[in-house]
């Protein structure tokens, strides 16, 4: 093996490193569009809401519970179930009421 053919090898091996780090950098970067920033993006939508509630509004909870809301404290809100049924869940516990939105 004579030296010519190991300096040529040498610039190959280092132009396929690049080219790794290259791809990795993209799969990181497709990985953040189409799974990270989504589900950031979702996340605040739902904070705004939560956020926004009023009383009258149509919600469930995260256990499956529909309801409206009559009273809103700081971190819980209380929601009626039924007539005369309430009762108080965690804002966290809660999500938009989308069924009047499909009919």
């Amino acid at each position: 093996m004579n030296i010519m053919t190991i300096l040529q090898a040498a610039p190959a091996a280092q132009g396929s490193q690049w080219s790794m780090w290259i791809m990795l950098a993209l799969i990181f970067v497709v990985m953040w569009f189409f799974m990270i920033r989504p589900q950031r993006k979702q996340q605040k939508e739902l904070q705004n809401f939560r956020d926004s509630l009023k009383k009258g509004d149509k919600v469930v909870t995260i256990g499956g519970i529909y309801g409206t809301v009559t009273e809103i404290k700081e971190g819980s809100v209380l929601i009626e179930v039924d007539n005369n049924v309430k009762i108080r869940v965690s804002k966290q516990a809660l999500v938009k009421d989308f069924t009047e939105n499909a009919q």
